[in-house]
């Protein structure tokens, strides 16, 4: 319980006013449980897109609501991870410049535009798939779930960037391989569920070939341009990796 309620404070809005256990199981716990805030991510967006439905309006609508919904659950934390990343990639600087200006609180020129290609991206792949007629929750719900269990291994698999910071701290706390074990199990079962469920074999595949090729390609660059993983390439990556994956659902249909 512990891990899930780390989870909830640490990687949504929603207010966990409550002192909890850092121990080292507690921290391995709530990267653990970080897949299934996923799940509430997707079951949320899932009611947005119901609740439009009912409420009669076009899919233009329901999907930037959707999009807002889901923005709001997590408090925009993994955007600002995208807005970071991209001022301190695009600086054209060294690491050490670049870790600064990660650390930078305010928002430059390419963040800016990365906040707005990541929430147009995500706005069309959704109007896309809600226009399609083929909407499902099963879908919405692996999306989220999907990025977190990579966004999990990704960060595990990853030596931090610098030795400060929420990355270095965390990593130090892991038990790294029953995180592993455990995220890979959650993955497979993920994918033969929602291959059971939508009785196809095809999309299970494609996402799971995009889900290891994107983290390979995301964890050479990042160590090859930032020294390693930190705080905001991970939460970068969580929304990365949600628009490569809604475009293999889309490819998919």
């Amino acid at each position: 319980m512990t891990g899930i309620l780390l989870a909830l404070q640490f990687f949504t809005s929603i207010p966990v006013r409550k002192e909890l256990p850092m121990e080292r199981h507690h921290v391995t716990a709530m990267y653990g449980a970080l897949p299934f805030v996923g799940v509430l991510v997707g079951l949320a967006m899932t009611a947005s897109i119901l609740v439009s439905e009912w409420l009669g309006f076009g899919s233009i609508l329901a999907s930037v609501l959707t999009v807002v919904v889901g923005i709001a659950l997590t408090g925009g934390l993994h955007l600002d991870g995208v807005a970071d990343t991209s001022d301190a990639y695009f600086s054209y600087r060294d690491q050490k410049r670049r870790h600064e200006i990660l650390a930078d609180p305010r928002i430059g020129a390419f963040g800016t535009l990365g906040l707005v290609v990541f929430i147009l991206l995500k706005f069309a792949l959704l109007h896309e798939w809600i226009a399609s007629g083929q909407a499902s929750v099963y879908v919405l719900v692996a999306v989220p779930f999907f990025a977190r269990c990579a966004m999990v291994l990704y960060f595990v698999s990853t030596n931090p960037a610098k030795t400060s910071g929420m990355a270095a701290f965390f990593l130090e706390k892991l038990n790294r391989r029953p995180l592993i074990g455990w995220t890979i199990v959650c993955i497979s079962a993920g994918m033969i569920a929602m291959g059971i469920v939508l009785e196809t074999a095809v999309l299970p595949i494609v996402m799971a070939g995009v889900i290891g090729v994107s983290l390979l390609l995301y964890r050479s660059w990042t160590v090859r341009n930032f020294g390693g993983v930190t705080g905001d390439l991970s939460g970068a990556f969580i929304e990365g990796m949600e628009v490569v994956l809604w475009l293999a659902v889309l490819s998919s249909l």
